[in-house]
C-alpha cells in the first residue's frame, strides 16, 4: 500500500501535539496547497499539528499535481468508486499519524477542498472511532445512497461553498447537508455569496470557529473575521 506523504506545520507552541488536523487537497493540487492555511490558523490553537498528505496519484490533467481518484467529469458513479479506492490509504495515514503522537480521533480534524472533501466526509463518517469533526470546503458528498448502511460514527461537520463556483455548483454542497441531516449528522452550512472554487477569509473564520469547538479551545478574544 502507498504511503501518503506531504508538509506539515506547527504545533505552534512548540510543544508536544494536543490536537491533530489533516488537510486533504482537491484535484490537481498537493498537500502545499493547503498548509498554507496552517500558519494562519496555528496562532489560534497553539497545541495543533497541521499534515497535508499529498495523493497517491499522479493527476490526469495536471502533471505537477496529484489525485485522490481519476475523474474528468462529474459522474456519481465514478466518484463513489473513487472514493472506495483511495479511503484505505487515508485511512492508514491517520493511524500511522495519531500512533506517531499518541493521539485518538476525538482530537483530531479532516478537513478536505473539493476531491479532498470527498475524501473526508467518505472516511470521516465510516470511522470506527469518532472524529472530533470534518469540515468541507468546494466539494460534495460521495455514494450518498450508500451512507445509511455504511455510517459508523457522526462527527460534527461544517460544509463551505461559493455560490460562484465554477467547478462543482453549490447544490452539491446543499444536497450533501441535507443527506447527512438525514443520517443524524449535526451539520452547518455556509454558503458564500460571489466565492468561486476556493476559500475566502469569511470561510476560513468559520472554519477556525469551528476547529476551536470541535477541540474545546477558547474563542480569542478579538473577534474571528
Amino acid at each position: 500500500m502507498k504511503k501518503l506523504e506531504g508538509p506539515t506545520h506547527g504545533p505552534h507552541n512548540g510543544g508536544p501535539p494536543g490536537h491533530l488536523v489533516v488537510l486533504l487537497h482537491g484535484y490537481g493540487a498537493d498537500g502545499e496547497d493547503l498548509i498554507g492555511l496552517a500558519p494562519v490558523l496555528a496562532p489560534l490553537m497553539p497545541d495543533v499539528v497541521f499534515h497535508a498528505p499529498n495523493a497517491p496519484y499522479p493527476c490526469e490533467g495536471n502533471p505537477f499535481g496529484y489525485q485522490w481518484f481519476g475523474i474528468s467529469r462529474l459522474d456519481p458513479k465514478l466518484a463513489a468508486e473513487g472514493v472506495r479506492s483511495a479511503a484505505p490509504l487515508v485511512e492508514q495515514f491517520l493511524d500511522d499519524t495519531l500512533a506517531k503522537y499518541g493521539l485518538d480521533e476525538s482530537k483530531t480534524v479532516l478537513v478536505g477542498f473539493s476531491q479532498g472533501t470527498m475524501m473526508a466526509l467518505h472516511v470521516g463518517l465510516r470511522r470506527a472511532r469518532q472524529l472530533a469533526g470534518i469540515i468541507g470546503f468546494s466539494g460534495m458528498l460521495a455514494a450518498p445512497d450508500t451512507l445509511g448502511a455504511e455510517i459508523r460514527s457522526r462527527p460534527p461537520v461544517l460544509l463551505l461553498h461559493g455560490d460562484s463556483d465554477e467547478m462543482l455548483p453549490h447544490v452539491l454542497t446543499e444536497r450533501a447537508a441535507e443527506v447527512l441531516r438525514q443520517h443524524g449528522v449535526k451539520t452547518r452550512m455556509h454558503i458564500a455569496q460571489g466565492v468561486g472554487h476556493g476559500i475566502d477569509q469569511t470561510g476560513l473564520s468559520h472554519a477556525a470557529r469551528f476547529l476551536l469547538e470541535c477541540f474545546g479551545l477558547p474563542m480569542p478574544q478579538r473577534a474571528l473575521r
